[in-house]
């Protein structure tokens, strides 16, 4: 969906639809809440709320007919995101679809009432925001960003594209639980593929700087970046230093290698907010966040940039390339 049609369908000029007889005969307009850790014109958010939308419409939604939509573009700052989380609640919607643990975290100190659905959320349980992932128990539930074992696959992807690596440098958001369980992971199976991990924190911009000078000293030095706000948030510094030390990168999310990261692997964003939407449809037609599993990701997606690889003087092994959803050339 193309961004100025999703900003006709927020704005309320959404086609209409035919609507199922269940919802002819309901004529309240519903609220549905929609907050975000990003700015309005981020390309990356606009794609994923866009599916969102559609997803929504094809199970009878009309925007402006029977479902309103309130949408907070919060940015990555917790500040605002926790008084963007205050005003949202405050509208008392029918429920919220929210994005990541910097959003879902705000909502419930503020609400454990109001349905929540995370489309994206690391470790659920860790986190607080459910009681299991089985059975949420509370206001919160949704789909998971990753599977610990992803973990491991980051690692013998690096293997595969860059077979000299005898060193990775692995950041991640050492305050979050998922952060060091991944980290775990990729100790655990380093050995196997006889590679040593150096684990570095993203607290701020600094600090990754320093860190990655400290780390890249030879060609066999690589970099894995693990799933966190933190790190999107440093995306484009993280790729622009790993360029300039040469160090092989796999990242978590596809727009770190639109971003010019090397590679990415991760669960399918758009796919889980098409989910999320057939969550809240059921949770619009009278079932309990509470009874809804929180799922795994069904969709993942491998991201190659040849640029990138050419760059740093790699070339892509044919099988690797065979194997990745998207190429960028």
């Amino acid at each position: 969906m193309r961004r100025r049609d999703i900003i006709t369908l927020l704005g309320g000029g959404a086609a209409t639809v035919a609507w199922p007889a269940a919802l002819r005969a309901q004529q309240r307009m519903r609220r549905i809440g929609i907050i975000l850790p990003a700015t309005a014109d981020d390309e990356r958010f606009q794609t994923f709320v866009g599916a969102f939308l559609q997803e929504l419409q094809s199970s009878g939604w009309s925007i402006g007919r029977n479902v309103r939509i309130d949408t907070r573009w919060a940015t990555a700052d917790a500040a605002a995101i926790r008084k963007h989380a205050a005003e949202l609640v405050a509208l008392n919607p029918d429920v919220i679809l929210a994005f990541g643990a910097s959003t879902v975290g705000p909502l419930l100190q503020v609400t454990r009432t109001v349905p929540i659905v995370f489309a994206v959320a690391s470790d659920p349980v860790g986190n607080g925001f459910v009681d299991s992932l089985g059975q949420p128990g509370g206001n919160a539930t949704g789909f998971m960003s990753f599977e610990y074992t992803m973990a491991g696959k980051w690692l013998e992807l690096l293997k595969q594209i860059a077979p000299g690596i005898t060193r990775v440098a692995v950041l991640r958001d050492a305050a979050s639980a998922s952060g060091n369980t991944l980290l775990g992971v990729i100790q655990a199976v380093a050995p196997t593929l006889r590679v040593e991990v150096t684990p570095g924190h993203m607290r701020d911009a600094g600090e990754i700087e320093r860190f990655l000078a400290a780390f890249a000293r030879t060609p066999s030095d690589g970099l894995i970046v693990t799933t966190s706000g933190q790190a999107y948030f440093h995306r484009d510094l993280i790729v622009t230093l790993a360029a300039r030390l040469k160090l092989p990168a796999v990242y978590y999310e596809h727009s770190f290698a639109a971003a010019g990261g090397l590679m990415s692997y991760g669960s399918d964003y758009i796919d889980q907010f098409r989910r999320a939407a057939a969550y809240i449809d059921r949770i619009l037609k009278g079932e309990k966040p509470a009874d809804l599993p929180v799922q795994a990701p069904a969709k993942f997606e491998l991201v190659i940039n040849l640029k990138a690889a050419k760059a740093i003087g790699l070339i892509v092994p044919p099988s690797l390339l065979a194997s990745a959803n998207e190429v960028i050339e």
